[in-house]
């Protein structure tokens, strides 16, 4: 295997054309990490979701980690790891066209809602129940590909 160090603008275009990460938060010094659907676009990466684990773990800590990647030609691979803040995107006055755009991005691609908004093994969703957009501003970014 041959692994190389992926320039930015490789990133960039592996977080551009993916919308499947995993998130890494901390709370009182403990890990999580999750899956998420997003969108990115001006150096953020966008999603959305109900309330739960990762957004008080987030709103605790904003310092974050979120992770792409994707599969090569045999046992190639490649990797993107971005070191981030997390940033909410709340239903008030003053964030009108953030939410908006994070809309605009995320509902280009089908079902773009479902995964942050269902639970397992809870009452269905009421109309009332807040939902939350949120972005996560990329700080650092590094890549990674390996080649047979």
């Amino acid at each position: 295997m041959l692994i190389r160090t992926l320039s930015v603008l490789e990133c960039t275009k592996i977080l551009t054309a993916n919308r499947v990460a995993r998130l890494a938060c901390a709370k009182d010094g403990q890990p999580y990490v999750v899956p998420v659907h997003y969108a990115y676009a001006d150096s953020h990466l966008y999603a959305f979701s109900m309330p739960g684990k990762k957004i008080d773990w987030m709103r605790a800590n904003p310092r974050v980690s979120v992770q792409v990647d994707e599969r090569g030609e045999g046992r190639g691979w490649k990797s993107v790891v971005v070191d981030g803040r997390y940033e909410e995107l709340p239903d008030r006055i003053g964030h009108k066209l953030e939410r908006d755009h994070a809309w605009t991005l995320l509902s280009k691609h089908a079902d773009w809602w479902e995964p942050g908004a269902l639970k397992p093994v809870t009452p269905p969703v009421s109309d009332s129940t807040p939902h939350l957009f949120f972005r996560i501003l990329v700080e650092q970014v590094s890549g990674r590909e390996a080649s047979e």
